[in-house]
């Protein structure tokens, strides 16, 4: 981490009398100060002419201020990835990933700046944002990210009164634009305040970040000497030391003030500010230890698994402060995003084998275990909203606990001893939940899905409380058939039961659309529906829908199983086939066809009477036909067979006795000449139908 060096009024005097002229010139003069006349462009490099005609072919033209000056074009999209650590997120529920709170958060990010955000999570737990579009909306999502994403630290920075105008810049850009650039909050004391102390706010990476930029901007702009060293990346530990111990020591040996890039800034420049003699002793000092650790250090390269990379860096970095502590060994670690697991030890050949030690130590002292436990049975684990976890992760709170969908198992990371507690634990757990825990599926076609559910899910609720168990019903984007049940063994079955049952009875019921006059509905629905109501007492599976009365329906509908429609259905419609000539007699349908309609039994009866009609009829139409034949005298002609006769004369026949003698002609209506040849039938009963046909 870098420090920082107060600027007195007196060191500034000081080191202002060592600049040289031009420097001191240059520092009067400011930002705002006039301009050398060398240094102002001459009429010719402001307004450079056009070239006067194009040159000949084979002539390369020459460069000038205008094709000078042109770049070539830019995609103005970019993308950049941000990495928030575990122990910085805001948000740390991962049941909660990519809703809640922080999901608001990032639909309002990307309101406001017009970036695009993906978020994706580490093996770690920690949160990757991929952010693109315009360089200004990414830098301000980044911004956005970093303050409501991430948690917040602070710190302050001092640097003299005078220099804070620079910091914040024309109209406060230079502000903006540190502010963007390390996505921290920057508090620049009121130009009445006398402090002199900036505080920034923002995450750890962020905080150093500013303060370097800050630090830098007061190096320049400081009337002292600013010298930069370059010096190999590998080798900035060892001047700063363990928690900057060292670069302090150095500071306060010498007065000047020594910048050193933090680890997360890829700059191999060290800027030393100061007095001319002071910031001379600061370099002499670097420099030997520089020299000496680049003679004398030895690297070693050992592989480390990627997965264990953590736990040698340790929270915020303090592992490997301690290794440098204790063994003055710096430890490199590859960066996130690289797949190589070699981990480089640098120091004197003398400590290296204590630090290796260390670093093993420190990746064992951690471990992975993992428990079997069914997949269905770890919502039952977590319990309701995490409340079971939660007994145990209070308890070892470095102890990871993932669960991963469609695995049998639970991975368990953390200290050793930590791990085993915990794996005893949810051992017991699972133990308990599959001695006293089932579950099965059932095959129910989805087009009935909704009806087990049930009106605002009454069906399924029902069956859930009164089994105890758990029933999931597939959404119908699945297109599933598999219906699951967990919960008590007894209950489980239960449940299956009652569900099969309901499934069943719905695969069997069917619909039927009657065809009824409507002019019969009110009969059959009855006065204040009591005849209707009489049949759904008969039936009450079936359920029976007469159409409104405005739609001048026919329709008549019903819906229940199967047997039980057939058994109701009304009316039965039965067609018979009759001769032409009993049609036209009594009926005036369509040739050869009579419907019958009505209720089962009285259409049985309706159709008899008919046929005994048709009969009847028949049997004297051929009676008849036989008198015609046999009464029709020979010769006689259709025309003769017309003509008037008179008055009736009763019955008469030729060549009778009493036609040529004096016989008296017998008298049809005496009962003695005409005797009856049996009994009448007395009370004899009739159907109202005609006589019964066998």
């Amino acid at each position: 981490m870098s420090s920082v060096a107060v600027l007195t009024q007196e060191s500034f005097n000081e080191h202002r009398s060592g600049l040289l002229p031009e420097q001191v010139k240059a520092a009067v003069a400011g930002p705002s100060g006039a301009e050398d006349e060398d240094s102002l462009p001459t009429y010719k490099d402001a307004f450079p002419p056009l070239p006067e005609k194009p040159l000949p072919e084979g002539v390369q033209e020459t460069g000038n201020a205008w094709t000078s000056k042109i770049k070539p074009l830019k995609s103005s999209a970019i993308t950049q990835v941000f990495h928030v650590p575990l122990e910085e997120r805001k948000y740390k529920d991962i049941n909660q990933f990519g809703e809640g709170d922080q999901a608001k958060v990032c639909l309002d990010i990307m309101h406001k700046t017009g970036a695009h955000l993906e978020l994706s999570m580490a093996k770690d737990q920690g949160l990757s944002i991929m952010v693109s579009g315009k360089h200004d909306a990414v830098m301000k999502a980044r911004k956005e990210i970093v303050s409501r994403l991430q948690t917040q630290a602070s710190a302050t920075v001092a640097i003299p009164k005078e220099h804070h105008r620079f910091v914040i810049g024309k109209s406060g850009e230079k502000l903006q634009e540190l502010e963007l650039k390390t996505a921290t909050k920057i508090q620049i004391p009121r130009p009445e305040d006398p402090s002199n102390l900036i505080k920034i706010s923002g995450t750890k990476e962020g905080l150093e970040k500013a303060k370097h930029e800050i630090l830098l901007i007061s190096a320049e702009q400081d009337k002292r000497a600013v010298e930069r060293m370059n010096i190999e990346k590998v080798y900035h530990p060892f001047i700063t030391g363990a928690y900057s111990k060292l670069v302090g020591e150095l500071m306060q040996e010498t007065g000047a003030r020594i910048n050193v890039p933090p680890p997360s800034v890829n700059k191999t420049e060290i800027v030393i500010t100061g007095e001319k003699e002071q910031v001379a002793l600061a370099m002499v000092k670097i420099k030997k230890i520089y020299e000496e650790k680049k003679k004398n250090a030895t690297t070693i390269a050992v592989e480390v698994k990627k997965s264990q990379h953590k736990y040698v860096i340790g929270p915020k970095g303090n592992t490997l402060q301690e290794i440098l502590d204790r063994t003055g060994v710096s430890v490199e670690i590859p960066p996130l995003d690289s797949s190589s697991e070699t981990v480089i030890l640098r120091g004197e050949p003398d400590r290296l084998g204590q630090a290796l030690t260390e670093v093993y130590a420190k990746a064992n002292s951690y471990t992975v275990s993992s428990v079997s436990a069914p997949s269905w049975l770890h919502r039952f684990i977590i319990g309701k909203k995490g409340q079971n976890l939660a007994k145990i992760t209070q308890q070892m709170p470095k102890v990871h606990i993932e669960f991963t969908e469609g695995e049998d198992k639970i991975t368990l990371e953390g200290p050793t001893k930590d791990v085993q507690i915990v794996q005893g634990q949810i051992e017991a757990v699972v133990t308990d939940l599959v001695s006293r825990m089932d579950y099965t599926e059932i095959s129910v076609d989805p087009k009935f899905h909704r009806h087990l559910i049930g009106k605002g899910g009454a069906n399924i609720n029902r069956i859930k409380e009164h089994h105890k168990v758990s029933v999931r019903i597939p959404p119908d984007n699945e297109k599933s058939n598999l219906i699951r049940i967990e919960g008590d063994p007894q209950g489980v079955q239960e449940a299956k039961k009652e569900l099969l049952e309901l499934a069943s009875r719905m695969e069997n019921e069917r619909t039927k659309d009657m065809i009824i006059e409507q002019r019969f509905h009110r009969a059959i629905i009855g006065q204040k529906g009591e005849k209707v109501k009489e049949i759904r007492d008969k039936f009450p599976e079936v359920i029976i829908n007469f159409p409104d009365p405005m739609q001048k329906s026919d329709i008549v509908q019903l819906r229940g199983p199967r047997t039980e429609v057939e058994k109701l259905e009304m009316p039965v419609c039965m067609r018979l086939h009759i001769f032409n000539h009993f049609h036209t007699e009594y009926l005036t349908a369509k040739p050869n066809l009579v419907t019958v309609t009505g209720r089962p039994e009285q259409v049985d009866e309706a159709i008899d009477h008919l046929l005994n009609l048709e009969e009847e009829y028949l049997s004297d139409v051929v009676e008849n036909e036989a008198k015609m034949a046999y009464m029709k005298p020979s010769g006689s002609t259709a025309s003769s067979m017309e003509e008037p006769r008179g008055p009736s004369k009763g019955f008469v026949v030729r060549e009778a006795p009493w036609a040529t003698g004096n016989e008296k002609a017998p008298d049809m209506s005496s009962s003695e000449e005409f005797p009856s040849f049996g009994a009448p039938v007395t009370n004899a009963r009739s159907s109202p139908w005609g006589p019964k046909r066998f």
